[in-house]
């Protein structure tokens, strides 16, 4: 049994982030699926009624499509009865009140005038609000300026005061990035300077003052939202929040469980179950990475993180190989064989057949990169937008031969994580 459930629907490595945090300090829990809070999860109907309910990052349409509108309900009935809801991220924008939103926060979301300005992540400097029993105690000094990380953040519009906010952003930190640009390594001025010559806007100052995370009432319940992902790796400041965050939603006993949630070095871990195909699949990713990473167009930011230049569908192949190499670490159950001996073929065709588009795509996108000054319309655009498609689908909406790979992973890991803890 678990006082805590994850809902685990197109959460990609997102939701592989939050689960490991939890198992690295011992604390149970249960990755649930959309279908499972339709059918009463959340009202005790397979066991006991969880107290919190973490929703990952992840795109909110999707996870609310997921959930149908008996799903949808559901989450706003555990909620009003007195469960906590705590979003991250796609997580925190599934919670407000708009166009696929549950509604249990009365704020919205803010969109971007400027699209670039929704590509910013890693660690910014937040100011907390010293009044807020959600905030630990212990990161409320004078000089308290803590380091959250975002990752592809959404932003709050706040529509009233009945929201406490948390947290608001502050200047970036020292591994800030907008896009493909890492800001530490631009020279002072240079983002005026691009503003005055060129008429384009990245800095990110836009951000300081801002919401980064909330809380509110939702009938006897808590709701909590955080655009900062405090689940993330070896990020100790996030960390100790989201422990304490855990124990007050708890009462108790949990959420000081540990210190920072270690480092994660996806490419490193132990290999229990040796699938052959899915040992396929993970060496044809290794394949695709290093292709893109001796043709500059990828690059490890973390262990755990890729990097990519700006339009390459870097987070679909990030949370391919994730959901690959995780799978493999876990030693499968009954369940999973099961499903796995009836899908293994056909996800190994189709893995086959991205991992030969992928490579060719991308050694089509760094050819246009290098013919773009002598011929730029040697190789065509609108082609390359065509093997994107068909690979990965167009932004925002994931598509392709990747939506039904990440798809047939996301069951698969549900299952494994069904037999038991993962074996690192």
């Amino acid at each position: 049994m678990s006082s805590i459930h994850i809902y685990w629907d197109e959460s990609h490595f997102w939701g592989l982030m939050a689960a490991r945090a939890l198992e690295a300090w011992g604390i149970p829990h249960r990755l649930v699926r959309g279908s499972e809070i339709a059918d009463g999860v959340l009202a005790g109907k397979s066991g006991e009624v969880p107290r919190l309910l973490i929703v990952p990052g992840g795109r909110a349409k999707g996870k609310a499509d997921r959930l149908g509108l008996r799903g949808m309900d559901a989450i706003c009935e555990f909620v009003h009865g007195g469960g906590t809801y705590l979003g991250f991220c796609g997580g925190a924008g599934l919670a407000l009140t708009g166009p696929y939103g549950l509604g249990l926060s009365p704020w919205t979301r803010k969109g971007y005038t400027n699209r670039l300005h929704h590509f910013l992540s890693g660690h910014v400097h937040a100011s907390l609000n010293r009044s807020a029993p959600l905030v630990p105690p212990d990161m409320l000094g004078p000089d308290a300026d803590p380091l959250l990380p975002v990752w592809w953040p959404g932003r709050f519009d706040p529509v009233d005061d009945s929201v406490t906010v948390l947290a608001r952003y502050g200047r970036p930190g020292p591994d800030f990035w907008v896009a493909d640009l890492n800001l530490s390594t631009l020279p002072q001025g240079t983002m005026n300077d691009w503003e005055n010559l060129y008429g384009i806007h990245l800095d990110p100052g836009f951000m300081e003052g801002t919401p980064c995370a909330t809380a509110n009432d939702f009938g006897a319940g808590r709701v909590i939202l955080s655009y900062a992902h405090l689940e993330t790796p070896a990020s100790p400041q996030a960390n100790r929040w989201l422990a304490h965050i855990l124990d007050q939603a708890l009462a108790g006993g949990h959420g000081q469980a540990g210190g920072p949630v270690p480092a994660w070095d996806v490419a490193a871990l132990p290999v229990v179950w040796d699938d052959p195909v899915l040992m396929a699949a993970r060496r044809a990713m290794e394949r695709v990475i290093a292709t893109g990473t001796s043709h500059f167009l990828l690059f490890w930011r973390t262990p755990w993180l890729l990097g990519w230049r700006r339009g390459l569908p870097g987070a679909g192949i990030n949370a391919l190989y994730s959901l690959i190499c995780e799978a493999m670490a876990r030693q499968p159950g009954d369940e999973a064989l099961a499903f796995w001996d009836h899908r293994a073929r056909g996800f190994g065709t189709l893995m086959a057949l991205l991992a030969r588009g992928l490579s060719g795509y991308l050694l089509a996108e760094r050819l246009s990169m290098t013919m773009f000054h002598s011929a730029p319309d040697a190789v065509s655009a609108q082609g390359l937008r065509e093997q994107r498609r068909a690979l990965f689908g167009l932004p925002p909406e994931p598509g392709g031969i990747y939506a039904d790979l990440a798809a047939t992973l996301e069951e698969l890991y549900w299952r494994l994580s069904r037999s038991g803890p993962t074996n690192r």
